[in-house]
């Protein structure tokens, strides 16, 4: 397989392909999640049918990216562990959101740091973004050490933002600059 700025030494970041329905169709209807991607309803195949048929428009039209994390074991054999996110996308602002979750057998494997790597070489190399955020929960100790891992800092927070299952709960946003950009 060819070298290119959506790989790295494990994975590899792909476009979403009619075959990942399934997956889509699991992962966006998994409740145990819905707290950390604002979902408050289930998804049919259909809907993410079309979705992945729409997905075919580049960012600067759709102003979102979602590409699937790939396990490379071979070269013949890549194994789906996840999905990233660019949303809000801003041409203008040259900034976008940052979005991922790893299934779960594949957590703390060093998969999601990883992803994270190269979707950043990505929004900063390809897209020529200024900034990248993301927005997490403070009980999310798991997603604050990623972020803070490869240089994002807190920068401001959210007061009583969420509510879980009547409870306010507090965001906090999370940046990255690019100071070459």
């Amino acid at each position: 397989m060819q070298n290119n700025i959506l790989t790295g030494p494990n994975l590899r970041l792909r476009a979403l392909e009619p075959g990942d329905v399934d997956l889509l169709y699991a992962w966006e209807n998994d409740t145990a999640i819905w707290n950390v991607s604002n979902t408050l309803t289930p998804f049919s195949k259909f809907q993410l049918e079309e979705y992945v048929l729409n997905s075919q428009n580049d960012i600067f039209t759709a102003r979102q990216l979602r590409l699937i994390v790939v396990l490379k074991k071979s070269v013949e054999e890549e194994i789906p562990v996840g999905t990233i996110d660019l949303f809000d996308f801003d041409p203008f602002h040259l900034r976008a959101g940052v979005g991922i979750l790893v299934r779960e057998p594949y957590r703390k494997k060093g998969f999601a740091l990883e992803a994270l790597q190269i979707l950043t070489r990505y929004a900063f190399t390809s897209l020529r973004l200024h900034q990248i955020y993301c927005n997490i929960s403070p009980e999310n100790s798991s997603s604050i050490r990623l972020f803070k891992k490869i240089g994002f800092e807190r920068s401001g927070i959210k007061r009583e933002w969420n509510n879980y299952s009547g409870k306010w709960q507090d965001e906090w946003m999370f940046q990255l600059i690019n100071h070459d950009a």
